[in-house]
């Protein structure tokens, strides 16, 4: 889920989409459940404010901003960061998962 976004208003409304590495799905419950917890401790802690999202069977659509002088690029990142590293450990900690090969 690798990619430079450039932000040029940091108070701006943005819409983006990122995959995940090699287009793994999240047909597994557990995943998308992880993605969802994550989006909700930025809108919490970290001033992600979502305006619309749809999460797809191999990739996220966002509209957000960020509030509380957050750079959106930061935000962004931190959210992919620890998305990412979750998702792995629990592919990883996953007795029946078959895509071990990913993590």
């Amino acid at each position: 889920m690798s990619r430079n976004y450039k932000f040029h208003n940091p108070k701006g409304l943005y819409f983006i989409n990122f995959a995940v590495v090699g287009w793994l799905d999240f047909i597994r419950n557990e995943y998308k459940d992880i993605l969802l917890d994550s989006l909700r401790f930025c809108q919490k802690n970290k001033g992600l404010e979502i305006h619309a999202w749809c999460v797809m069977l191999s990739h996220v659509h966002l509209v957000f901003r960020s509030i509380d002088g957050q750079k959106p690029e930061l935000l962004i990142g931190d959210f992919k960061r620890f998305t990412s590293k979750a998702i792995v450990n629990a592919i990883k900690e996953n007795p029946i998962e078959s895509r071990k090969e990913f993590s």
